[in-house]
């Protein structure tokens, strides 16, 4: 991997063993944990990597810079798979001084104690590194109160902590010129394509709440030319840095796709037969849908189909005169992460009192999404004449215009 430009330097790494990333999100192809190293008359490193890399970590700063020192350790974010190594660099060279923002020295001590040769910067301020010029933004709540980026004024690059980041791996290279999905068999026309989708993803479950300063960030760095973005997750993005920044404002503004996103929890299937007649009635009318089951899948791929499409339904039995928890949960999670802007419909089946639609409803309003319908409630078995699913088809597509 290595070089990315005669002074930006790749030193990160691939996790190809995590299964599931912050305890809670699948990872089937994999993650990255990118630094970055600039190197001039002095040496800056940009962020660190997870604890478990912390050898080949280090043989990757030294294949790049041999003998030389660090000079400065750029913290742009505390997550700890970005700061775990910070320690380490602090013994390797004990003279470097750690730039980040005044949000980031109390965590700096309270993970790893260190306290000194900290050099504390704020919005604007620069060092430079001979004919290099580091820059630094606070980019606060995208998605941690410390969080900034970093820009390097000369080379026109943005090293942008989590922001523009993505799940996936990479195979064959670090710039979106060369490198792969890792472990993907679909063919795509672009890199950017490739990972579209681990993009939403990762955007969905983790930096989804926050809509409204990465818009704020968004707005800042509008006045800064940006040729190149370097994350900390996924590709280095050259040939696709103005795609993924359109990207993320689309994403951060909730806008969506026509579609229809079917979330569904099933206790005895009279639900889940519901889901699927759903389904076929929006495959006759062409409409473009995506359907997740609540109890066999991880959570996290709806998360990413809500923000893909306008339209969300919800289906759920009434459980204990209650939504059926899986299906509570996930709205819980779709109101932490301020969806907004979406239609709504909700169904579900019940034996002797039904209730789940109702509150669904409830849940739905108090995010502002728009109901379709007053839901379909329908007592015990499944069928059509007790859950029409066309009708709900039909103003689907109805509201599309």
């Amino acid at each position: 991997m290595g070089n990315i430009s005669e002074k930006i330097r790749y030193v990160g790494v691939n996790d190809l063993q995590k299964v599931i990333f912050e305890g809670m999100w699948p990872l089937p192809f994999g993650v990255s944990y990118n630094s970055y190293l600039v190197v001039d008359e002095k040496v800056a490193l940009i962020d660190t990597a997870e604890a478990g890399f912390a050898r080949e970590y280090m043989e990757n700063i030294r294949r790049e810079i041999g003998d030389r020192k660090v000079d400065y350790l750029v913290v742009n974010h505390m997550e700890p798979d970005h700061s775990s190594l910070i320690s380490m660099i602090r013994e390797a060279w004990p003279e470097v001084r750690i730039v980040g923002n005044a949000k980031t020295v109390p965590m700096i001590k309270g993970y790893h104690g260190i306290s000194d040769n900290i050099h504390v910067v704020k919005e604007g301020d620069s060092i430079s590194l001979g004919s290099s010029t580091l820059t630094f933004y606070m980019a606060p709540m995208v998605h941690w109160p410390e969080t900034m980026v970093t820009y390097f004024n000369e080379e026109k690059t943005l090293f942008s902590g989590d922001a523009f980041g993505t799940f996936g791996a990479l195979d064959g290279g670090i710039t979106d010129s060369c490198c792969r999905l890792y472990g993907c068999t679909d063919v795509a026309e672009n890199t950017f394509e490739a990972f579209r989708e681990e993009m939403r993803r990762y955007y969905s479950n983790i930096v989804g709440k926050f809509g409204q300063t990465v818009q704020a960030a968004l707005k800042k760095l509008s006045g800064l030319e940006i040729s190149r973005i370097c994350s900390t997750h996924g590709p280095v993005w050259e040939n696709h840095a103005a795609d993924v920044v359109s990207y993320y404002d689309r994403l951060s503004r909730y806008d969506a796709d026509n579609g229809v996103c079917i979330v569904y929890a099933s206790m005895y299937g009279n639900t889940a037969k519901a889901a699927k007649a759903l389904a076929s009635e929006l495959e006759k009318r062409g409409i473009d849908y995506a359907v997740h089951n609540l109890c066999t899948e991880n959570v996290s791929y709806a998360y990413r189909d809500v923000f893909k499409y306008n339209t969300l339904v919800v289906g759920a039995p009434t459980y204990n005169n209650d939504i059926f928890p899986p299906a509570y949960n996930f709205m819980y999670g779709v109101s932490a992460r301020l969806v907004k802007n979406r239609n709504f419909a909700a169904f579900g089946s019940f034996t002797w009192a039904g209730a789940s639609v109702k509150l669904l409803n409830e849940m739905a309003s108090k995010l502002g999404f728009k109901l379709l319908s007053e839901g379909l409630s329908f007592p015990q078995a499944y069928s059509p004449e007790k859950c029409d699913m066309s009708a709900l088809a039909d103003r689907i597509m109805q509201e599309r215009g």
